[in-house]
């Protein structure tokens, strides 16, 4: 039997893995199409091989459905609702003790700097756990009335074949409802990693969630960018980079 500390260490690695790959997979889904819009080469480079690109795009857009659902569905084997379960249930896990032992490590001793650390150290509540919990629940509301069909009927299993049936299932959606749902999966990750690891109180700090923002106005380089931005700014350098030598060949062929 592994320890709740252990349980919880897991669960926290596996909703950072989920919460992570739905967010590279949509984002990485919107910046090709926001790229191609508005760059000529990109659009004329994903022309020349558009069954290539359109089985990347489905595949991407599939698993992000496909993630999102594992965070949020309560009969997935992880979701975040065990994340929180274990944390609610076991509120040793946050004592200054359990703390000052992980901060420890395999040491024989103590580091002379730990005493103090710790006597700076956040102990969370029970309001802090339901205040956490109450935001998760309204996410997963949403999650449920209009992207979880979707999810199931279309992505996960095709029940849904008509272009009006499939039609009804996506005008229920708006992207920027979805791009705020995933960046608070990514502010709880690191408000819970915060607790566990360093003592401090669960806040959830907002983060930047639109590709035009993003894109037009990246992070400053000192700052450690989210998975989303990463992914965004990846994404269109690499296009625009091909597109680029795509377009140098022509030229000098022409």
């Amino acid at each position: 039997m592994t320890s709740p500390e252990a349980r919880f260490e897991q669960e926290l690695e596996v909703f950072r893995t989920e919460a992570d790959a739905a967010m590279q997979f949509l984002y990485a889904y919107l910046t090709v199409h926001a790229v191609a819009a508005e760059h000529r080469p990109v659009y004329r480079l994903l022309n020349r091989a558009p069954l290539f690109w359109n089985t990347n795009l489905a595949a991407l857009q599939t698993a992000a459905f496909m993630a999102l659902g594992r965070v949020f569905d309560q009969n997935s084997t992880h979701n975040v609702g065990r994340l929180l379960r274990i944390a609610q249930d076991n509120p040793s896990i946050f004592s200054t003790a359990s703390l000052g032992a992980r901060k420890q490590g395999d040491s024989s001793t103590p580091p002379d700097w730990l005493a103090e650390y710790l006597r700076d150290a956040y102990v969370p509540t029970a309001d802090d756990f339901r205040r956490l919990r109450a935001q998760v629940d309204k996410h997963r509301k949403v999650y449920v009335e209009k992207y979880r069909d979707l999810r199931h009927r279309l992505f996960a299993h095709r029940e849904v074949s008509a272009k009006a049936d499939i039609d009804a299932l996506f005008a229920k959606t708006n992207i920027r409802e979805l791009q705020k749902m995933l960046a608070f999966l990514g502010s709880l990750y690191e408000a819970l990693w915060q607790l566990f690891f360093n003592g401090r109180k669960p806040v959830l700090r907002r983060r930047r969630y639109s590709v035009k923002q993003m894109r037009h106005s990246p992070s400053p380089p000192w700052r450690t960018s989210a998975v989303q931005e990463r992914i965004t700014h990846e994404a269109e350098r690499f296009l625009r980079s091909i597109a680029g030598v795509a377009q140098q060949r022509v030229q000098r062929t022409g």
